[in-house]
């Protein structure tokens, strides 16, 4: 709709990562560095989190594009809730080997002899986990027994563990003191601030052809920071509803006033995690002029800025997140209360191989 009405070649802000509208921000630039020193090290494990909506995926497909496949074999699984077993059977998936029913010990041998071949044939496998913070501490034991794969000197299994905060939770616990010795770097992704968010809105722009049109004034950047906290994909919903609107109303200038119009509605429509101007909570429209005014001026405006007229989607999202962190915690618990189920027998499966930590 307003593509065409602003002559832009494509959707600037869609909600779906993809690496060609990839944004090196301060922090992305930091993060992009230790996936690819983690690529030059080739072996232990790098360990990469953030916050939901901070662009973790975006960054690891961007890797993936730059990645020589002549040289690294890379395979990606997203986890969700696998135990230990179920993990082994996506990473063979995720490598391509095909793998039946014989029983686990059948199965490790087959990855391992996937491994070793890829290695014979003078490539490195790398294994790339993403929402990581499913996983429990006898999966990613599973993941360090993986890691002691080696011919000769030579790791044959490097694997990124990409994931939310409560990653970093399940890492502290003292059950992963072997697995942290095999991390050989780890950073967290933090939001953008207010001058990344600007360039971060007029990179997506100019990648399908923005010439201006929408203007953005200043402080319309200053508002789109100070909504959505920096996060890319609040940015991204917030821009969407913020061009959709200029569109109806045919307009071709936009200041705050329009910016914080659009995430009021979001807000009031969806229970948006979107901050709203004190000015609106009072009942002030901020989109004088336009055919949305009479209607956004009637709605019931939210209470202390950042509830909605539905605010059960944005206490379901939290729930959501609240799970995620007792799940992390319960894998904590049971590790300590079940130590001898939590982890497998090391001894049955090779020594260990210890990396260098941070």
């Amino acid at each position: 709709m307003f593509e065409d009405f602003y002559g832009l070649t494509g959707k600037p802000f869609q909600l779906s990562p993809d690496p060609e509208f990839y944004f090196g921000s301060k922090g992305h630039k930091s993060a992009f560095s230790y996936l690819k020193y983690g690529v030059y090290q080739g072996e232990g494990f790098l360990v990469i989190t953030g916050d939901i909506g901070t662009g973790k995926t975006t960054l690891v497909r961007a890797l993936l594009n730059e990645l020589d496949t002549r040289a690294v074999v890379a395979a990606q699984i997203v986890s969700t809730q696998l135990d230990a077993d179920d993990l082994l059977r996506s990473v063979a998936t995720a490598f391509g080997v095909n793998v039946g029913i014989d029983g686990k010990a059948r199965l490790i041998a087959t990855i391992e002899a996937f491994l070793l071949m890829t290695f014979q044939s003078g490539k490195r496998a790398l294994l790339i986990v993403d929402e990581a913070q499913n996983l429990g501490a006898r999966a990613l034991e599973e993941l360090r027994m993986l890691s002691n794969f080696q011919c000769g000197d030579h790791a044959l299994l490097q694997s990124f563990l990409i994931g939310q905060p409560e990653l970093r939770i399940l890492m502290r616990s003292p059950l992963m003191e072997q697995f942290r010795q095999r991390v050989i770097a780890s950073y967290h992704l933090g939001p953008l601030d207010q001058a990344d968010t600007r360039a971060y809105v007029e990179h997506r722009l100019s990648l399908v052809g923005w010439k201006d049109n929408p203007q953005f004034e200043a402080d319309a950047f200053v508002e789109i920071h100070r909504a959505t906290g920096g996060v890319p994909r609040r940015i991204n919903s917030l821009c969407n509803r913020v061009l959709l609107a200029a569109y109806l109303g045919e307009k071709h200038a936009l200041g705050r006033a329009d910016i914080a119009a659009a995430a009021f509605e979001m807000a009031n429509e969806m229970g948006a995690d979107l901050a709203v101007p004190p000015a609106l909570t009072n009942g002030q429209s901020a989109m004088p002029g336009t055919k949305r005014d009479a209607a956004a001026s009637k709605r019931e405006p939210p209470i202390g800025g950042r509830v909605g007229a539905r605010p059960l989607a944005g206490i379901t999202e939290r729930i959501e997140h609240l799970e995620h962190n007792v799940d992390g915690l319960l894998n904590i618990v049971r590790g300590i209360v079940e130590p001898e189920r939590a982890l497998p027998d090391e001894e049955t499966r090779g020594p260990a191989r210890s990396s260098k930590g941070r």
